[in-house]
């Protein structure tokens, strides 16, 4: 059986897709005052009055036990608020992470402890976690990572750096992918996960901006940070088993097909005014609207295999890489048909910031998640063709 064999055409279920219209009424008021510059932001942007209060409402952790703080709902109704989301360009990304995988991987491996300390509080909005996988001089071979938690009596002994580390300036928590054991030739052998307090002496956390002015991203130094024993999650040297499903969560979401979608809507906005109205621009909203309804297809039969419990890693970087592939074509193709007309400078301000925003922004979209060589690697594996 291929990748798209696996792929089962799924509807998602009634009782989720009530939630759209409550989510969508306090969106709309929530980002009322924000421009489309800064709504186009999303998943990247932060907010941690808005997580607060969405975690007031349940609409954080809504997949998890409600034992645990969570709302005990299915994947798609996870689904559907993340849709909401990113449509209103919700800026979300104080929560994101741990919402979306840190929560879902501590119930999963975690020790008992651990699950009632964490959950919780990111279930309310008030534990943000970022993710350490990344390092300088690594790339995309994610198994050569350097960064070493090195076992003592206290529990481990952390050193080393982690790069790309989206908004760790602002989290509380890192769970990171460290090297217990063994050395980077090693690979796969001696990895484990754990979970690091950013505000433990020796950690340093340092922004990166990027093209856009943004800093989101970070680099953060461990200088003999001292960990607890109980900073590990699962076992000792399963890190790499627990971290490949853990991306499968990473790379199979509406943000994977989304990022660029508040700039497509501006776009919309001004091509059905008589300012904006051309064949070409129609034909361009078709072309871009007939790939993204099959790849939301693609990205929803996902969440049913998740929902079974699978570990579909190859169905979800196929959807990623589609996914990206189409997210960075909406803004180019969008600047084509902007500055091709002759009265193109009479294209709205908001919409030319968010153009300019989106652009900038677009190179990123390939890379995080896992780079488009990495999962195209993977995909030909699972098609037996490498």
């Amino acid at each position: 059986m291929s990748v798209l064999d696996s792929l089962t055409l799924t509807r998602i279920p009634p009782e989720d897709e009530a939630l759209r219209g409550p989510v969508r009424a306090f969106l709309q008021e929530a980002v009322r005052q924000l421009p489309a510059h800064i709504r186009a932001r999303s998943w990247g942007g932060y907010s941690a009055e808005l997580s607060r209060a969405l975690g007031a409402r349940g609409w954080i952790g809504i997949t998890l036990p409600p034992e645990y703080g969570g709302g005990g709902r299915s994947a798609f109704a996870r689904y559907v608020l993340v849709e909401e989301f990113l449509n209103a360009g919700a800026p979300v990304g104080s929560h994101w992470i741990a919402d979306r995988q840190s929560a879902p991987l501590i119930l999963k491996y975690g020790t008992e402890a651990q699950k009632r300390f964490y959950v919780p509080r990111v279930c309310r909005g008030e534990a943000f976690f970022c993710i350490g996988m990344s390092e300088p001089g690594s790339g995309s071979d994610l198994a050569s990572v350097r960064t070493r938690a090195a076992p003592n009596e206290a529990g481990f002994l952390l050193n080393g750096q982690k790069i790309w580390t989206t908004n760790a300036h602002h989290c509380q928590y890192m769970i990171a992918l460290v090297r217990t054991s063994g050395s980077a030739q090693d690979r796969h052998q001696g990895l484990s996960q754990v979970i690091v307090d950013l505000s433990l002496p020796g950690v340093t956390v340092r922004p990166i901006a990027d093209l856009s002015g943004d800093s989101h991203f970070c680099e953060v130094f461990f200088d003999d940070v001292q960990l607890g024993a109980d900073a590990l999650i699962g076992a000792e040297g399963q890190g790499w088993s627990q971290v490949t499903a853990e991306l499968a969560f990473e790379r199979s979401g509406p943000e994977r097909l989304f990022s660029s979608i508040v700039l497509f809507d501006q776009w919309l906005a001004w091509v059905r005014t008589p300012a904006g109205r051309s064949d070409a621009a129609a034909r361009l909203a078709g072309q871009v609207l007939t790939q993204l309804a099959p790849l939301r297809a693609m990205s929803v039969a996902v969440q049913e295999q998740l929902t079974r419990g699978a570990s579909p890693v190859a169905q979800a970087a196929l959807v990623k890489e589609l996914g990206t592939t189409l997210e960075q074509f909406i803004p180019a193709a969008i600047a084509d048909d902007v500055f091709s007309r002759t009265e193109g400078d009479s294209a709205p301000l908001e919409l030319l910031l968010t153009l300019k925003y989106v652009t900038e922004a677009a190179p990123s979209y390939s890379l995080r998640g896992g780079t488009r060589d990495i999962l195209r690697g993977m995909i030909a594996r699972s098609l037996g063709l490498r």
